[in-house]
């Protein structure tokens, strides 16, 4: 724990994959940043798992996206489905992007590729060290930890989560739902055949909603909306979701439970994303459902427009790039906020609705606009 610097241009609390990613672009624009988490480890589970095209054309800028590419399955369909019946096909591969398509790659390869990154430029991350406290100064901002030190930075980022304590402490509120009465399971398993491996399925089907995403290793993540969710679900249970929802003509079995959790839904957006020399990130700003694959996907957006705009307001003192990120990057979240909503909603309506929910999607499905639009919202292109 020796190191930790008294001084930097820029304070970053928390090394999730947003962290990182403020840390590394600010270090790609030769400024000096730290890093603070309190975890004595990076996480080892693979959480978010998706990187849509759009948030990989701003990784660019961090040298990482090719990497990540690498890494990562590329799926260019997303199928909504009743069982073995597709209602909405959405395609990816003909998006005006170089990355047509979704970026399967789970949370812990993005994050270590982020840290390799960040070590290529000459920083690190100070483990594991707990943020307190927090005061602004006519200059900047000191940040007092738990273990007695104090950092003495010109801006200070909150990447730590949703329980932000520097938000909280700053006075910047988070504002919105504490809790939507829906429980989720998740589990990354392994099966033997009976799910394709390029595409992403959403099943509306009338027992409920499931989710199955290929990922790089061969295994599949599974979301369901549920009434009871297991602490850690096993074997028998996702057989069990599978068999309910997903496809009925083949029979993917189940042979592993790697890694499973449950959760529930916040809704909230931060009511500012600034207070002089404190901004906000990621889930420290917002937190939505992960309907979309969304919520990573905006605070890597964020940590991109937050780095150049730090960047322009250490060289130049210019901080109007601030005010427009703490705008601009809000008025974004509140847009994809609301569009999760309404997908989580349209997946988990009343069993007695989902037979006419189902009829309606597959009319619309004809419609390649809507097709398209639907693409567009979940690649993030429309909000270039």
């Amino acid at each position: 724990m020796n190191g930790i610097p008294e001084h930097t241009e820029v304070l970053v609390v928390g090394a999730g994959p947003v962290g990182l990613a403020v840390a590394v672009s600010l270090a790609g624009h030769g400024r000096e940043v730290a890093v603070v988490d309190r975890q004595a480890a990076g996480a080892n589970t693979s959480r978010a798992s998706v990187i849509h095209p759009r948030t990989l054309e701003m990784l660019e800028q961090l040298g990482v996206a090719k990497r990540l590419t690498e890494l990562g399955r590329h799926v260019e369909q997303f199928n909504i489905a009743d069982a073995d019946r597709t209602l909405v096909p959405i395609r990816f591969d003909h998006l005006p992007t170089d990355y047509p398509y979704v970026l399967m790659i789970p949370q812990s390869t993005t994050e270590q590729v982020l840290l390799e990154r960040l070590e290529e430029l000459g920083g690190k991350v100070h483990r594991p060290y707990v943020a307190s406290g927090v005061r602004q100064t006519e200059d900047g901002a000191e940040v007092t930890l738990e273990s007695g030190e104090v950092i003495h930075a010109q801006y200070v980022v909150a990447a730590d989560g949703m329980n932000s304590r520097i938000r909280d402490l700053a006075g910047l509120g988070f504002a919105g739902d504490d809790v939507l009465p829906l429980n989720f399971t998740l589990a990354d398993v392994r099966v033997e055949s009976g799910l394709p491996p390029d595409e992403v399925l959403l099943y509306f089907s009338r027992p409920g909603m499931l989710v199955a995403a290929p990922l790089p290793d061969g295994s599949f993540r599974l979301v369901a909306e549920v009434d009871d969710a297991p602490e850690h679900p096993d074997v028998a249970y996702a057989q069990r979701l599978l068999n309910a929802r997903g496809p009925q003509r083949s029979t993917a079995r189940v042979t592993e439970v790697i890694w499973g959790s449950r959760f529930r839904i916040h809704e909230r957006v931060a009511d500012r994303y600034r207070d002089r020399r404190i901004v906000l990130a990621g889930d420290a700003a917002h937190t939505h459902s992960p309907a979309g694959g969304q919520g990573m996907n905006l605070g890597l957006r964020d940590a991109v427009t937050l780095g150049d705009a730090l960047a322009e307001a250490l060289t130049t003192g210019n901080e109007d790039g601030l005010d427009a990120y703490a705008t601009e990057n809000r008025a974004e979240a509140v847009r994809v906020v609301s569009l999760a909503h309404r997908l989580t909603r349209l997946a988990t309506v009343p069993p007695v609705l989902r037979p006419a929910r189902n009829a309606g999607l597959h009319l619309l499905s004809y419609l390649p606009g809507f097709r398209r639009a639907l693409a567009e919202q979940l690649s993030a292109l429309g909000h270039r």
